[in-house]
């Protein structure tokens, strides 16, 4: 039933006004079950004598016609095939790379389906499916490279080798489905000419108390008959049944209407039909909303966007008179085709398109009402959507599962039902508060969290130093660790974009405020003061840890080497420390924090653990005064003391500041 709606609302598109000479007979008999939609049995005789056209021109739009009937019946790798042929005989009608284009995309072959799109752009500019397709490509590739959380699994229980989709639920204990299928046993017992399957009809399975589903059984033939029955959608007390029924008219045109059912003690009351539109037009895929009062559904209704649109009809609680059609308009309908409507208890509209941006062919979409009651529409990525035909979704009521179909690579037949679920998502911040010198764990820090959701928490670390916190979805956090005696820190984590359950694992590192604090990577000019460029990074990081330490006064002392006289130092040191200070006023730090103080040579460097690590011939312990570098005899050793030496630190003397303007 789906290909045969996609094949009744594209055959005004494959109207071909090209061909001149007289075909055989057999290729006149093709043509006119293509022109039938009958695409699976035109295939047979197009190929038994389209070796015989001599002409170019003509030979390639036959080659078009069967690439158009192998996309039509959902055969994408065939379908290429011809396309790439026709294309290789300068097929004349350029809607031959707009399709050739579609089915790369469909098997995967980005880069040169963008090619055929921009290649049909030229010859027709003014096709918004162009870019569409275009986009549709490289989006594929990101989703691909980044999946949604959603666990899929194939129904191979239910599933069979023909066509099995768009599944319903009937009960609101979700154990018991109605699906189509075009499987051995339905009622017509004929073969479509359409798909070269059997006429679909609804069948239904249950699922036992050991999780097992049982065999899919066809409902009766009060619901069923020689036609195409299918995409059912029913009441949440599983008495009203709607669905789709196709049939051919006199006239050999394709026709679908909705149905409509009751049940009865003694079972489905005699269907009737929802008359919304003349016998030849297409109303198809039902989906009825929990209260009963809105019918969403598929239509070529005149008045919409492009090839099938959705629309809807409402009604009063309790009337069996309904709204003239409505359609849903171009946010949610474009000039593709939208399909197979779903709408969830919550008010969120779920389809499937062609027209906007997806992985394939038809790609499952979720449409929601904004504040400003805008229709605000999102691709569901993969891997609910693929590079197939995916389709028919439905959900639980209060959790993301259910079912969809989907004619992906791997399935048991053409169409199958997946289930999907989406487990909760957990994730666990563990996170160890340190001393920054010698890595020991610091017992009783204050540990605080802070999320761009609202949420604070906070928690004391006990003598491991480890503190621990649940996160939520799709929020920013900042971990602030703080304890008397040292510098507060913090780290950085986010959930946002995740869509598996994660654990995070950050150390916090805290500077303690008892001794001097060096500022690396302060840069002056020989016998100058002013502030080198690359300096100012290691300054701005001194202002992040004011601003983090608001509490803090500080003093900065700059010390130089042991060369020049003591006087020329000691004013060499001080103006280079008010230089940092004058930079930090510059950048919002309040005057009364600072304090500028320059050392000259008078407090040599003592040698800690991370010098020693860093220079073989240093130790720890060691103080590197004059008496200590005359007692180098390596030019290069004295000169890297020296460097040691000539440093900018800082030292906190107070922690009970209060700014004058609080």
């Amino acid at each position: 039933m789906k290909r045969l709606l996609l094949i009744a609302s594209g055959i005004a598109y494959l109207t071909m006004g090209y061909l001149s000479a007289q075909p055989t007979r057999k290729l006149q008999q093709a043509d006119a079950l293509y022109n039938a939609g009958a695409y699976h049995d035109a295939i047979a005789l197009y190929r038994d004598d389209i070796d015989k056209i001599k002409d170019k021109k003509e030979l390639s739009l036959y080659l078009f016609k069967v690439g158009n009937c192998f996309r039509l019946i959902g055969e994408p790798r065939q379908a290429e095939q011809w396309y790439d042929k026709a294309i290789r005989r300068d097929c004349p009608n350029p809607k031959v790379y707009y399709y050739y284009a579609e089915m790369l995309k469909m098997n995967e072959k980005y880069d040169l389906a963008i090619e055929q799109y921009q290649k049909y752009k030229v010859l027709v500019p003014n096709d918004p499916l162009t870019d569409v397709g275009i986009q549709s490509c490289e989006l594929a590739k990101q989703w691909i490279a980044t999946p949604s959380g959603y666990e899929i699994t194939n129904m191979r229980a239910i599933n069979s080798k023909q066509s099995d989709f768009s599944p319903a639920y009937t009960s609101t204990d979700y154990n018991i489905l109605y699906f189509t299928s075009s499987r051995n046993g339905t009622v017509g017992n004929k073969t479509s000419a359409v798909t070269g399957e059997y006429f679909s009809d609804i069948f239904i399975t249950e699922l036992d108390n050991k999780g097992i589903w049982s065999s899919p059984k066809p409902l009766d033939e009060t619901i069923n008959s020689q036609y195409d029955e299918g995409t059912p959608s029913l009441t949440p007390d599983g008495n009203n049944l709607f669905y789709t029924r196709c049939k051919v008219s006199k006239r050999n045109k394709l026709g679908c209407q909705l149905v409509y059912a009751k049940r009865s003690d003694e079972g489905w009351l005699t269907p009737k039909e929802l008359e919304l539109a003349a016998d030849s037009m297409i109303v198809a895929h039902p989906s009825i909303s929990a209260d009963g009062t809105e019918l969403y559904f598929v239509s070529n209704l005149p008045g919409g966007n492009g090839g099938l649109d959705i629309w809807k009809i409402t009604r009063e609680q309790g009337s069996e008179e309904w709204s003239a059609p409505i359609n849903m308009g171009p946010q949610v309908n474009t000039p593709g085709n939208e399909m197979f409507p779903y709408i969830h208890p919550d008010g969120t509209i779920y389809f499937s398109s062609d027209g906007h941006p997806g992985m394939g062919g038809l790609d499952i979409f979720k449409a929601r009402k904004n504040d400003e009651g805008q229709w605000i529409v999102e691709n569901m990525r993969y891997p609910v959507n693929s590079t197939a035909d995916d389709f028919g979704i439905i959900f639980e009521k209060d959790r993301e599962a259910g079912f969809f179909s989907s004619r992906r690579k791997g399935g048991r037949g053409a169409d199958d039902i997946y289930m999907f679920y989406l487990p909760p998502i957990n994730f666990n911040l563990i996170g160890k508060v340190t001393d920054d010198k010698t890595q020991s764990a610091i017992a009783d820090a204050t540990v605080k969290l802070v999320g761009s959701d609202g949420t604070i928490a906070t928690m004391q670390t006990p003598n491991d130093g480890i503190f621990r916190f649940n996160l939520i979805p799709n929020t920013d956090y900042v971990m602030v660790a703080s304890k008397k005696g040292y510098l507060s820190n913090k780290a950085k984590e986010t959930t946002k974009g995740l869509t598996k359950s994660q654990e995070f694992n950050v150390t916090i590192a805290l500077t303690s405020t008892a001794k001097p604090i060096e500022i690396p990577n302060i840069f002056y000019d020989y016998d100058k003061w002013d502030l080198r460029p690359e300096s100012k990074a290691a300054l701005d990081n001194l202002i992040q840890i004011l601003n983090d330490n608001p509490n803090i006064t500080i003093e900065l002392a700059s010390h130089t080497d042991s060369r020049g006289t003591l006087d020329y130092n000691y004013e060499l040191s001080q103006k280079r420390a008010q230089a940092v200070v004058n930079y930090l006023i510059e950048n919002g730090v309040a005057t009364d924090r600072l304090k500028a103080k320059g050392y000259a040579q008078t407090q040599p460097k003592v040698v800690d653990e991370n010098i020693a690590a860093r220079y073989s011939f240093l130790t720890p312990g060691t103080v590197l005064d004059q008496k200590f570098i005359d007692s180098l005899t390596s030019e290069e050793q004295k000169e890297i003391v020296h460097q040691i030496n000539r440093r900018t630190e800082f030292r906190v003397l107070r922690e009970d500041y209060q700014s004058s303007t609080n």
